[in-house]
């Protein structure tokens, strides 16, 4: 039995498809890898959080130090205003020390929705470290095109019911498996924040990128933009760090 011509190129893109499609990783294995590359099981991070709000912008630094997705301590370094306000997570509890007040006050409940700072960061986004593999079950969309970078396209559905947006669209750099643009909806489908990523860079042999912008899609402003100026992975934290006493030290 002979083959055409025509039915021969037809029988090589079929086979170039299924070649394709078995090289292809599925959604489970890439979001596994975007775990691998932005999760640790501690780190310490230098940041400059600039705002840009409808009357101008504005810059604070800070240091946090992270143990998993359990515990972080942030210190407020600048300006003079903010320097010294503490935040402090431990599980699912959130408190805040400000040196004006001399006070301690715990965020829960609603609270948690506020934003940050006046940024467009909800102290909810400063609580939520938890592994996407976790929280959330991944649908391979397709593929696309951020600043020139070939992504996967994946769709995230909440599979708990303890998160602040029901699902995400996350765009995954196909090469570094690092996100570098993402939607955050609510449960309701509304979208609510915005978020790209930049200056991807390769840190103790993971990429990772070290400015983020944040987008709240309803509040004015031009978005709030993290800026990490030094990050360390799989440190050595003093456990006293994570403890209340911390706050007024």
């Amino acid at each position: 039995m002979s083959i055409s011509g025509s039915g021969l190129l037809a029988a090589v893109g079929v086979l170039l498809l299924g070649v394709e499609a078995c090289t292809q990783p599925n959604a489970d294995v890439i979001l596994e890898r975007v775990d691998r590359n932005m999760h640790s099981e501690n780190r310490i991070v230098e940041s400059r959080m600039t705002i840009h709000g409808r009357r101008g912008s504005r810059t604070m630094t800070s240091r946090t130090y992270s143990v998993g997705d359990r515990q972080s301590f942030t210190e407020y370094l600048s300006p003079a205003r903010e320097a010294g306000t503490k935040m402090l997570k431990l599980e699912d509890q959130l408190w805040i020390y400000s040196p004006p007040t001399d006070r301690i006050i715990q965020i829960s409940g609603h609270m948690l929705r506020q934003s940050v700072m006046g940024s467009d960061l909800s102290y909810e986004d400063m609580m939520e470290d938890r592994r996407l593999t976790d929280v959330y079950t991944a649908e391979l969309r397709g593929e696309d095109f951020v600043d020139d970078r070939e992504t996967y396209v994946l769709h995230l559905k909440a599979r708990v019911t303890d998160i602040a947006y029901g699902s995400r669209t996350i765009w995954i750099d196909t090469e570094r498996y690092v996100p570098l643009r993402e939607e955050l909806y609510a449960k309701s489908g509304q979208l609510l924040k915005r978020t790209s990523f930049s200056d991807v860079m390769q840190i103790e042999g993971r990429w990772f990128p070290t400015t983020i912008l944040f987008k709240d899609m309803l509040k004015q402003g031009d978005g709030t933009e993290f800026r990490m100026t030094g990050i360390q992975f799989d440190q050595e934290i003093p456990d006293h760090i994570f403890t209340k006493a911390a706050l007024r030290r």
